[in-house]
């Protein structure tokens, strides 16, 4: 690796800025026909919700994965990672496009919230409603632009309209349990499958053109706005996934596809046994004989959609845990070298500039670290780990430098409300102590937290929406190490008011963190 001044950070980190971290299934979402989606879109309350940020004085707004989720609905675990969620497309914003008339999408009366399987049904019968559309003089505009999309996207649109049309006719089994011609790929195998599910192949062209044509206008309001779209990658990706059916030889696998080793990590803060994530581990030495050709690509995808990216789990990128296939969980496994730095290497060459951010969470040595500063990448401080009273923790925010971005938590922390009602009295006291504040007066607060990672030096500050909304575990997004109760949390959209806005507001200027997080991109979507 190159000297690290060689390497600088890119534009975006190099101006004082303010963020909010929310994913857009936490939004609220418009009725179908008297029915509520059970998540968020991409539609109309994804824009007034940039709205609400703009008054607020908020430029920075960071998601989870915006990948095809499995059923357990965590954006870390997903069949694709170059597509974009189907649940997030808008049906209401089809119709106002014209693609769609209303009444095609039929809706049973409930009162319950429209579910998931309900929703896909719904995308089907958008999809029939859309092909009538663009095979009219009408929609002819439109089938143009799908055309180039399905055409520019071919190098992983291909493989994934595949994917989900196995999916659809193996009745939604992973891809290890289907026929072996299926399963290894064979070359008559897909051709029936292309001439025969032909109609699916469509519904996942149509699905990704709707999401992409849709995260398009959502980026202009944005940049309109002058707020900057903050992405997020898993470093790995799940085992039943098109990539890993349709790239055996970029992993570890068996001759049958099943992983030889997993990802996850060893005993931490989150679980005493560690975590057992699942995740099949790279083939790095086959990556790095084609010039790791797949992580191009995935770049490239996340860089049509977002201004910055955040590689979570970084420091898989230096070490990863390898454990055994087999195991029951995470204290078994090991940490075997990674070619983190050729990997970077080879994506700023073919970037230029990149705006990624390292996740460097949890237990970080000195070669992650290394790897990092080394390619001027901006880490992670999360005050709920820096307040434990030891001087010498990392995360405590004397230790925060101005490439640092700063949080009070993350989505897999506790709301800073509900992390602190979980202290002890003399917890309380250290941190009220650390800060300068009084606990008898009631000063300690969430407020305490968020105005000191706005105060800080890093020059990017970003807070969950849960905790500018003051709430408490109850709207935690996600508990690691559990299966239930997760990802499901719903913003209500009455508490964005304009008092709120402008109390962030008054808070964030008083920081100085109103500068334009874009002013060298030149992005402007189709």
């Amino acid at each position: 690796m190159t000297a690290a001044t060689h390497y600088q950070p890119a534009a975006i980190f190099n101006v004082r800025t303010a963020g909010v971290l929310l994913h857009p299934s936490s939004l609220p979402a418009r009725a179908i026909h008297n029915r509520q989606p059970n998540a968020g879109n991409l539609g109309a309350m994804a824009e007034e919700y940039l709205n609400f940020l703009a008054r607020a004085s908020l430029t920075v707004w960071q998601m989870l994965p915006t990948g095809p989720t499995h059923d357990d609905g965590s954006p870390y675990h997903s069949w694709s990672a170059l597509a974009g969620n189907p649940d997030l497309i808008c049906l209401e914003r089809l119709c106002e496009w014209g693609w769609v008339a209303p009444a095609k999408l039929k809706v049973e009366a409930s009162p319950e919230p429209l579910s998931k399987t309900e929703l896909a049904q719904l995308r089907q019968m958008a999809c029939s409603a859309f092909n009538d559309f663009i095979t009219s003089s009408a929609g002819s505009a439109v089938k143009k632009d799908f055309d180039t999309f399905v055409a520019e996207q071919h190098y992983w649109l291909d493989d994934f309209s595949l994917f989900y049309a196995i999916r659809a006719q193996e009745r939604g089994a992973s891809w290890h349990h289907w026929p072996t011609p299926l399963r290894l790929r064979t070359d008559t195998a897909l051709a029936v499958v292309r001439e025969q599910r032909q109609d699916d192949i469509f519904q996942a062209q149509f699905e990704q053109f709707a999401f992409y044509s849709q995260w398009c206008q959502l980026r202009e309001h944005a940049r309109h706005l002058g707020i900057a779209l903050f992405g997020d990658i898993p470093i790995f990706v799940a085992s039943d996934s098109v990539d890993v059916w349709a790239n055996p030889d970029q992993f570890q696998l068996d001759r049958e596809g099943k992983p030889t080793s997993v990802a996850g990590v060893p005993p931490d803060y989150f679980s005493k046994t560690g975590q057992h994530w699942g995740n099949p581990h790279y083939d790095w030495a086959a990556m790095q004989g084609d010039g790791f050709q797949w992580w191009k690509d995935r770049l490239r995808r996340q860089l049509d959609q977002f201004d910055l990216i955040r590689i979570d789990h970084f420091r898989g990128l230096s070490a990863y845990w390898e454990i055994p296939a087999g195991s029951a969980d995470a204290s078994s496994g090991r940490w075997v070298e990674a070619p983190g730095a050729a990997l970077l290497t080879a994506l700023f060459a073919e970037f230029d500039e990149l705006p990624i951010v390292a996740e460097n969470l949890g237990l970080i040595t000195a070669e992650v670290e290394q790897l990092r500063t080394g390619f001027a990448l901006p880490g992670m401080l999360v005050l709920q780990f820096g307040l434990d009273g030891e001087p010498k923790n990392i995360n405590a925010p004397h230790h925060c430098e101005p490439i640092n971005i700063i949080y009070t938590g993350t989505h897999d922390n506790d709301t800073s409300c509900g992390w602190l009602a979980t202290l002890s009295a003399e917890q309380k006291q250290m941190i009220a102590e650390y800060f300068g504040v009084s606990t008898k007066a009631g000063e300690l607060s969430h407020w305490t937290l968020i105005k000191s990672a706005l105060r800080s030096v890093a020059r990017m500050a970003i807070v969950p929406m849960q905790d500018w909304l003051a709430l408490g575990s109850d709207a935690r997004m996600n508990t690691p190490g559990t299966c239930h109760n997760n990802w499901a949390w719903q913003l209500q959209w009455s508490a964005l008011t304009d008092a709120l806005a402008d109390e962030i507001a008054r808070e964030v200027k008083r920081y100085d963190r109103t500068g334009d997080p874009l002013p060298e991109l030149e992005y402007m979507p189709t």
